[in-house]
């Protein structure tokens, strides 16, 4: 016992000496993170609070730990060293001992993401040891700082788009966590377009080097034009911003300009509470372009983890969220069901997750479909715009005629929805009495798809009027 007891106030004596040597080596004092054994020491000074359940050995710590932090911190800008393990671990102490040195460990969290962390998230052991610090802490993080994930939730979802699936598991169990009142909505655009911030950043590591050591956030506020209009030129267009020549106005500069400021708020590290982002034609044009230069395996592993955490998201909503913010999530959604990343198996699995939660909605909600007359009338009159629209418009008439137009308590949107179905069977009968004189011109497949889609659709709109019908209005 006495021999164990030795070896402890050695080992304790040992690293304390190491952490204030190296606060006074002038190689190490403005680099602590270079400091090879550092780490080490802080790692076993913190199992030995624990083992000991000591307070005067956490109050002992806890002024060097706290240096060390700040010294670190202050270190990030002119040191190429990586700092978040080190970082990571006083954060613990922090945490499990925060109430003992009276430290609220909220301002020092924050510090880590902003400083640490935005240059950081590309390094696997960082991203890795980030996802494993928070699950490890998630229960107190969620109580004690209920605002901390939802704030930084598109940093997070840059540390899952760069690291991949290996960390896919481990982040899904910290995912619910970034859903709050305020990171709701706009949480959701960002899922649906985590293919683009991958290629976003790959295009900021091509144009200025490795991610790792610098904020992309200070990148977004350079004075430099050439480096917004270049981030994503390359990989969208297929162009370079000298490809204009001497003509500023040209073709490939506008789509640039037009699709810039999408993908410079994908590349945000703080939710700044906006949902909607606003999509143009060249935006269309670029992510179409997208898809013809071949894909990074980083890219193939994005498209595949994106509709599994919007199935969390979805679900979590469905049994978390207040229905007020699910009302005003179903505009975004419907919105959002034709504008993705234009990889068709991407698309499928996305488009089916929006529809399936619509429908799930509507089923819980009835009376959503009164409150969203004037949005669900916008998306039946662009019922034959696209295939996608025209799915949309068949789901959002089977729940008008499955829920009565919201119910017998809103007679007065029941009735304008019915008016708008008739319209759409019009037109639905116009159109295809037009398609048969234009059939001739069009491809065997074409044509088929067409007649196809607008039976269906026809099929649709008549079953919800009968269903009306029955509905005194």
């Amino acid at each position: 016992m006495v021999d164990r007891d030795r070896d402890r106030d050695r080992d304790w004596d040992f690293h304390l000496r190491s952490l204030s040597s190296s606060s006074r080596d002038s190689n190490f004092a403005s680099d602590p993170a270079s400091d090879p054994s550092l780490l080490y020491s802080v790692k076993k000074l913190c199992e030995l609070c624990k083992a000991e359940k000591s307070e005067d050995l956490v109050a002992r710590v806890y002024p060097q730990f706290n240096k060390l932090f700040h010294r670190s911190v202050a270190s990030i800008l002119q040191s190429p060293s990586s700092f978040g393990l080190i970082l990571l671990a006083i954060l613990q102490f922090f945490l499990d001992f925060g109430e003992v040195v009276l430290h609220d460990a909220d301002p020092s969290l924050r510090i880590f993401f902003r400083s640490c962390l935005s240059r950081e998230f590309a390094d696997p052991l960082v991203a890795e040891a980030t996802v494993d610090f928070l699950n490890v802490n998630r229960k107190k993080l969620l109580t004690s700082f209920p605002t901390l994930l939802p704030q930084f939730f598109p940093l997070l979802l840059k540390l899952i788009a760069w690291n991949g699936e290996k960390l896919e598991k481990a982040f899904l169990k910290v995912f619910p966590g970034l859903m709050s009142p305020g990171s709701f909505l706009p949480l959701f655009p960002s899922l649906v377009d985590l293919p683009i911030l991958v290629v976003a950043l790959e295009k900021v590591e091509r144009n200025s080097g490795p991610l790792i050591g610098s904020s992309i956030a200070s990148i977004q506020k350079s004075t430099a034009p050439e480096m917004l209009l270049a981030l994503m030129d390359e990989a969208y267009t297929g162009s370079t911003i000298g490809d204009g020549g001497g003509d500023s106005e040209s073709e490939d500069s506008n789509t640039i300009d037009a699709v810039d400021p999408v993908f410079l708020d994908l590349l945000k590290d703080e939710n700044d509470g906006l949902a909607e982002r606003h999509w143009t034609s060249g935006m269309a044009a670029a992510l179409q372009a997208a898809i013809n230069t071949p894909q990074s395996d980083r890219l193939k592993q994005t498209l595949n983890m994106a509709p599994r955490l919007l199935d969390v998201y979805f679900a979590t909503a469905l049994r978390d969220v207040n229905d007020s913010l699910i009302c005003a999530l179903i505009p975004l959604l419907m919105s959002r069901n034709s504008k993705l990343f234009p990889d068709k198996i991407f698309s499928y699995e996305v488009r089916k997750r929006l529809l399936e939660f619509l429908l799930a909605a509507f089923q819980r909600f009835p009376h959503f479909i009164a409150l969203l007359k004037k949005p669900i009338m916008d998306r039946l009159g662009e019922a034959y715009d696209s295939s996608a629209k025209t799915e949309l418009a068949l789901q959002l008439c089977w729940a008008i005629g499955e829920h009565g137009g919201g119910g017998g308590s809103h007679k007065d949107a029941a009735r304008e929805l019915f008016e708008s179905l008739e319209l759409l069977l019009y037109e639905n009968l116009s159109s295809s009495r037009l398609g048969l004189s234009q059939e001739s011109a069009l491809s065997s497949d074409s044509a088929t798809f067409r007649k196809s889609s607008q039976s269906r659709l026809l099929c649709f709109v008549v079953t919800a009027i009968a269903k009306l019908a029955y509905i005194p209005l």
